[in-house]
C-alpha cells in the first residue's frame, strides 16, 4: 500500500479568496486548448476557423461550465437539486459532469458554427485533439482532492484516502488522468498529422475521440467507486459507462456517416 500524498488543494489565500489546485487545472487546460488550436490554425491554414476561434473560445467555455453543472444535475443528482432548486448555481460546492460538459461544448459549437458558416465536424476535429490535456490535468486536480477514488483494492498501489474510510483503495483519478490524458493526447495528436496529410474525411477524429475516451471512461470505471447517490444501474453498470458506452455509439456513427466528406474548415 502507498501512503496518499496529502497536498493542501489550496495553493495559497488572499483575504477570502482561495486559489486552488483545481482550478488551477481548469485555467492551464483552457489554456493549453487556446494554445494548441491556435497552432493548427497556422499550421493548416484553417483561415476560416482563424476568423472565429477567439469567440468560439469564449462560447465554448461558458457551454462547458453550463453543460457540465446541468450535465451533473440530470445525470448524477436530478432528484436532490429538485428539492434544493437555489442550489443549482452553487458550482462552488462541486457537482461537474464531464459527459455533461462535452455535450454542452458540442451543442454550444455548433450552434456557433451554424451562425458563422463553419464546417461543424471540420472543427471539431481541431479541438478535440487539445481536450485531453484538460481531462488529465482535471483528473489530476481530483487526486488532490482525494474525491472520485477508486473502489477498494489490495493491490501493492492502493492508497487511503481521507475521505474513502480506512480500507487502501484504487488511485482510479491517476488511472484517468493516465488513459484519458497522456494516452488519449498521443493518439489523437498523432493521428492529426494523418488526418491533414492524407486529407481524411471531416470528423474522423472526433469520432476517434468519441470511441477512444468512451471505451477508456468504460474500463477505468471497473476501477472506480461509483456515485454514492447512483451506485449501480440496473445491477450491472455506472452512470460512467452508460453515458460511456452513448459516447462510443455516436462514435461510430460519426465515423461512417463522414467517410466521403471533405476535411475543410
Amino acid at each position: 500500500m502507498l501512503n496518499y500524498p496529502h497536498i493542501d488543494p489550496v495553493i495559497f489565500r488572499l483575504g477570502p479568496l482561495a486559489v486552488r489546485w483545481y482550478g488551477l487545472m481548469y485555467i492551464v487546460g483552457f489554456l493549453a486548448v487556446h494554445m494548441l488550436v491556435g497552432y493548427q490554425t497556422r499550421k493548416y491554414k484553417l483561415t476560416r476557423l482563424a476568423e472565429h476561434y477567439e469567440d468560439l473560445n469564449f462560447f465554448l467555455i461558458l457551454s462547458l461550465i453550463l453543460g457540465a453543472r446541468l450535465g451533473y444535475i440530470l445525470f448524477y443528482n436530478l432528484s436532490y437539486y429538485l428539492g434544493h432548486p437555489l442550489e443549482i448555481i452553487a458550482v462552488w460546492q462541486g457537482g461537474l459532469s464531464f459527459h455533461g460538459a462535452l455535450l454542452g461544448m458540442l451543442i454550444g459549437g455548433w450552434l456557433f458554427c451554424r451562425k458563422h458558416q463553419l464546417n461543424f465536424l471540420a472543427t471539431t476535429d481541431v479541438y478535440v485533439v487539445a481536450i485531453p490535456i484538460g481531462l488529465g490535468l482535471g483528473r489530476l486536480g481530483n487526486f488532490i482532492n482525494g474525491e472520485l477514488f477508486g473502489r477498494v483494492s489490495e493491490v501493492p498501489w492502493a492508497m487511503v484516502f481521507p475521505a474513502g474510510g480506512p480500507m487502501p483503495r484504487h488511485p482510479s483519478q491517476l488511472y484517468e488522468c493516465f488513459l484519458e490524458g497522456i494516452l488519449l493526447f498521443t493518439l489523437l495528436w498523432t493521428l492529426r498529422i494523418f488526418h491533414y496529410r492524407r486529407g481524411w474525411p471531416a470528423g474522423t477524429l472526433i469520432a476517434t475521440f468519441l470511441v477512444g475516451y468512451g471505451a477508456l471512461r468504460i474500463l477505468v470505471e471497473q476501477f472506480r467507486e461509483p456515485d454514492v447517490q447512483v451506485g449501480f444501474l440496473f445491477n450491472l453498470l455506472t452512470m460512467g459507462q452508460l453515458l460511456s458506452g452513448l459516447m462510443v455509439a455516436a462514435g461510430l456513427l460519426i465515423f461512417f456517416r463522414s467517410r466521403s466528406k471533405p476535411a475543410a474548415v
